[in-house]
């Protein structure tokens, strides 16, 4: 069972640079995947909300 208190393992080594330069260099893809998901949703809502309660009452003048 791990302990919460030291969840990282000491004894292991640090990770080497190409390992780090490996990951980093992939970049922020799945934050920009997110990013997007919920850009859409809010759009979504935005226009159903828009289109189901104001477009339906027509121009108030």
């Amino acid at each position: 069972m791990p302990d919460p208190l030291h969840p990282m393992h000491h004894d292991e080594p640090p990770p080497a640079d190409h390992d780090v330069h490996r990951v980093v260099s992939g970049g922020p893809t799945g934050t920009f995947a997110v990013a997007g998901v919920a850009t859409a949703i809010v759009v979504l809502i935005y226009l159903a909300f828009y289109f189901g309660v104001y477009a339906q009452r027509g121009l108030i003048q």
